[in-house]
């Protein structure tokens, strides 16, 4: 990426439309774009639009509507112009190309963004929540993309900085007059100030397990034994006929997976093959599969027919789920299904199911209490958050700088308490405010910054 280049790309989806959205962005924008268009742009106010025709080669190629941003009050910072044309394939290859021909340059991927934060228009953070905010799809991970994007990410991390900033140059100005043995630091306030960020930060990183799921779905294995209803409960919770039903037993012999949105949060369901002692080779990798995604899967629901599973049955479906899945990695909900069967009773099966977890007791085929399984997972994921901001760690990267300060801050708590010199002292300083300053781009890394930047689409 080259800041001394004006670039261009299609900022809208490739394909055919109505419109299509070409931007061109830097120093030498509104030049290039004269160059081929029909009206006079020097008399054109910023942030106005004006419509006219692109010339290629004496000829009209397309009427367009061109917006012009001046420098600094844009996007990126730098002049950017763009383009409204109709969404002819040829037409915007050919609008690209004029403009290549007269200077411009083809953007790299996220190049439009990783200008506007080189200029200073957004951090890191917030850079990065463009990506999030385009990739939504939920309400909840809408609303945590535009919180990110509006800077309430940063502010935060900017604030512990600052007042971290604050004790690291008095520390460091002790070592100046080291052989005075003065100290300028406070060290008691010092101590305070770290547990309360260190307290901010964990709060931070426990909100990842809340923000992952709304960023990324929350997986949600159904497993049982066959003919349970974990077909039905799917095409319930999906409210389409998303998987075969059939009172055949082992119908299901792979994974079945689909998404749907409860609550603003979305759950990515998925129907796994009943698990039972069998010889059938296939059925065997079925099982073997459904066990896989039940271990990776954030929540698990463990279907029992409401009637005829008796307590020894459940407790051995129990017995076997704690023994393939990791502790403490899952939220587990028996379902209790077939409510509709005749003989159901809800002190029967209470009584077979006391103390052994929480159940649900539903009818798939009828979908009666689905409403009440769907309030029971919204529950569980909003359970998550730990932290009691309106900030929500939705990035892995985020997460892990967070977690490299956390270690930072220990250090810093355990030096302070066995009376560590302030050398050491500011280097461990150093260290949280390097992590921090990772996620807002406070830091001087190109390889970061590229890393980042690669993975947007061409046009952002």
């Amino acid at each position: 990426m080259n800041p001394q280049e004006t670039i261009c790309a299609l900022s809208t989806a490739p394909g055919i439309g109505a419109i299509a959205l070409i931007r061109l962005s830097g120093s030498d924008a509104e030049n290039i774009f004269q160059k081929i268009f029909s009206k006079d742009l020097s008399s054109t106010p910023s942030h106005q639009a004006i419509h006219g025709w692109v010339i290629k080669e004496g000829q009209r190629l397309d009427e367009v509507v061109a917006t012009i941003f001046r420098a600094p009050k844009s996007f990126t910072g730098e002049t950017t112009i763009e383009i409204a044309c109709h969404g002819s394939l040829f037409i915007q290859q050919k609008i690209i190309e004029a403009l290549l021909e007269n200077g411009a340059q083809m953007a790299s991927p996220g190049e439009f963004t990783m200008r506007a934060f080189l200029n200073g228009k957004m951090d890191l953070s917030q850079a990065e929540a463009i990506g999030d905010l385009i990739a939504s799809e939920s309400a909840a991970a809408h609303k945590q993309a535009l919180h990110q994007m509006r800077g309430g990410f940063s502010k935060e991390i900017a604030n512990l900085r600052d007042r971290l900033i604050h004790f690291a140059s008095l520390v460091e100005l002790e070592l100046d007059f080291a052989e005075e043995d003065v100290e300028f630091a406070n060290r008691p306030q010092l101590v305070g100030l770290v547990d309360e960020i260190t307290g901010v930060v964990e709060g931070l990183r426990k909100s990842f397990s809340l923000g992952n799921a709304i960023k990324n779905g929350v997986p949600v294995a159904i497993i049982g034994k066959p003919n349970e209803g974990k077909s039905t409960l799917l095409n319930a919770l999906l409210n389409e006929e998303r998987a075969i039903v059939s009172d055949i037993a082992g119908t299901t012999r792979d994974t079945v997976e689909d998404s749907a949105t409860i609550g603003g949060i979305r759950f990515r369901f998925i129907d796994t093959a009943g698990i039972r002692d069998t010889q059938d080779t296939i059925e065997q990798m079925g099982i073997a599969r459904a066990w896989d995604k039940a271990r990776a899967a954030s929540i698990v629901l463990y279907m029992m027919d409401a009637v005829d599973t008796s307590q020894e049955e459940l407790k051995a479906g129990l017995k076997e789920i704690a023994t393939q899945l990791p502790e403490g990695q899952y939220k587990l909900l028996i379902i209790a299904n077939k409510t509709d069967k005749a003989g159901f009773d809800t002190n029967t099966l209470n009584q077979r199911t006391a103390g052994l977890g929480e159940v649900v007791a539903i009818s798939a085929k009828n979908k009666s209490n689905i409403d009440e399984l769907s309030n029971r997972l919204l529950e569980i994921v909003e359970s998550g958050k730990a932290h009691s901001g309106e900030t929500i760690v939705t990035n892995a990267r985020h997460y892990e700088a967070l977690t490299k300060a956390s270690a930072a801050l220990a250090d810093i708590r355990s030096g302070m308490d066995n009376g560590i010199t302030g050398d050491f002292l500011a280097i461990d300083i150093r260290r949280t405010l390097y992590h921090l300053g990772e996620i807002t781009g406070q830091i001087n890394a190109d390889d970061l910054l590229n890393s980042i930047f690669s993975r947007f689409c061409i046009g952002k």
